[in-house]
């Protein structure tokens, strides 16, 4: 097995153009200051808050990402399904049906040798995944047994408790388990007992000003009259949200780090 010792950059939900824009803005700092092995990036609404488009995956990896990581929006433009299908980095859920675009695990290798197997999962609960995540993550660890020196799963779910469920059903499987999807961060970051890092949710990369993403006026609106409301991508308040997972053993973690920086930072 090749040396284990990495580091891996993880950001979070990257929201419409601003989410793009201050992730590509902040790259280059994040890179002097932690020097990540690998930078792994959930753009499921990187197109305008809703899915994900060629062009931008293609700027995202031009800028140095090694993996992307999708979600519930994956399928939002039809112009990513080809896209999905014919390249390896980019990630829609594993468990979602095997007739449906794309695929949900790979292997990136950093330029010193060190291989990181990159999962995709969908959470069950109040998601439409094709199938249950906790027998589907088995059948995907069985792809990159003997193939990894470490292991990063994007557990992109609704429900805390499935997450921190799957964290601990993970523990010692994998080197890292981060949560995705609800944009807010959590407070939970932690190695847990038998080395995987661990964190319920990475946050957004994008408009902290908004709800969740969505102009703020826009979401108050809805849930005032409770009608249907057209909403649009806040430009308010940009922010990075990650994490940094340090290693230097297989499939095991010794230390997992918030990354919260506002755009400039």
């Amino acid at each position: 097995m090749s040396e284990a010792h990495a580091s891996i950059l993880f950001v979070g939900d990257v929201v419409g153009s601003l989410g793009r824009h201050t992730l590509l803005d902040l790259l280059p700092v994040l890179r002097e200051r932690h020097a990540p092995t690998f930078v792994v990036v959930n753009g499921e609404n990187a197109a305008g808050g809703l899915g994900i488009t060629p062009k931008i995956a293609d700027e995202l990896f031009a800028a140095g990402v090694d993996a992307i990581t999708l979600g519930n929006h994956a399928y939002h433009r039809k112009e990513v399904f080809a896209y999905l299908d014919a390249h390896e980095a980019i990630l829609r859920p594993y468990n979602y049906l095997r007739s449906q675009p794309g695929h949900g695990v790979c292997v990136v290798r950093s330029s010193g040798g060190v291989r990181l197997g990159v999962v995709n999962l969908s959470g069950n609960l109040f998601l439409r995944a094709g199938r249950p995540a906790f027998t589907d993550i088995d059948v995907a660890l069985g792809e990159l047994e003997g193939r990894v020196d470490h292991i990063l799963v994007d557990f992109h779910a609704e429900a805390t408790s499935e997450k921190v469920a799957l964290g601990w059903y993970l523990d010692g499987r994998v080197t890292a388990v981060v949560g995705t999807h609800t944009h807010v961060p959590t407070a939970d970051a932690r190695v847990l007992p038998e080395g995987t890092a661990y964190i319920s949710d990475v946050g957004m990369t994008g408009p902290r000003g908004g709800v969740i993403g969505v102009r703020k006026e826009q979401s108050i609106r809805g849930f005032v009259t409770h009608m249907s409301e057209r909403y649009e991508t806040s430009d308010e308040d940009p922010w990075l949200m990650g994490v940094l997972v340090r290693c230097s053993q297989p499939l095991r973690a010794d230390a997992i780090e918030q990354l919260l920086l506002p755009a400039g930072g």
